[in-house]
């Protein structure tokens, strides 16, 4: 009973729709509840899949209206001309429906990605042990890495800013294994995942680089042949300040 009135507003929380004090206050329960954080779990999850689920093969207001033009009986016209534009418009809607499902498809993997990507996140908040290694020195997270994931990377040097390093663990996704390095932020913990670029579907690129994953932003990009994602609740000033330390370091 003690967490009832928490889980009555679970939804509006993920939703990102509580005042910036209750967000704080909400945040911090879910980093000590573990009832509420599987709760808040379970739901990001349905949330996602229903998320996937309505956005498959669902024609824009744009494409219908140029459809409707198309296809629209034009007066004065004869019956052989009449023909031939509704031969031409079925041509049309058939390579619109094939390009549509294809795009479908690649906004799904897209989308479930995303979505893996921030349950990850949130169980890693709900977990008693965030990270295999916790260490603040990149030059100690790093090495703990080799041998366990077919390639390496580099960690920016977070002297002079505000974030620090809290540790890392292995993550898999889609069953490719990759690493999860956690940051902090005044009081905002940021995960950032790193895999093979070759392991990822296509079209992670095809979108602005900053999403929002429910009530997470997220960033993405591909950089020496990996691909890499921050995702958190920190603001998107500070995921992109983040991403742009990762981004002028080179191996």
């Amino acid at each position: 009973m003690v967490c009832e009135s928490w889980k009555a507003k679970l939804d509006t929380y993920l939703d990102g729709e509580l005042a910036e004090e209750e967000m704080r206050a909400f945040d911090a329960h879910v980093r000590s509840c573990l009832s509420c954080a599987a709760d808040a779990l379970a739901r990001v999850q349905m949330k996602r899949t229903i998320q996937v689920a309505g956005k498959q093969f669902t024609p824009s207001a744009e494409f219908r209206r140029r459809m409707q033009q198309r296809i629209a009986t034009k007066p004065r016209r004869n019956p052989r001309l009449r023909w031939m534009l509704a031969v031409a418009a079925a041509a049309i809607l058939v390579v619109g429906a094939l390009t549509s499902t294809y795009l479908g498809t690649t906004r799904s993997r897209r989308d479930q990605v995303y979505s893996e990507l921030a349950d990850l996140h949130v169980a890693t908040l709900a977990s008693s042990s965030p990270v295999d290694v916790v260490s603040s020195d990149r030059h100690t997270v790093k090495p703990w890495f080799q041998g366990k994931i077919p390639f390496t990377f580099d960690l920016p040097e977070l002297k002079n800013s505000e974030f620090s390093l809290l540790g890392g663990r292995l993550a898999y996704l889609g069953q490719t294994p990759g690493a999860h390095l956690v940051y902090g932020i005044r009081k905002h913990e940021i995960s950032v995942f790193i895999f093979q670029e070759r392991s990822q579907p296509s079209g992670l690129g095809e979108q602005p680089a900053m999403t929002k994953a429910l009530s997470f932003n997220m960033e993405t990009w591909s950089q020496g042949g990996l691909r890499y994602f921050a995702i958190g609740d920190a603001s998107t000033a500070d995921i992109d300040n983040l991403a742009g330390l990762f981004k002028t370091t080179s191996l």
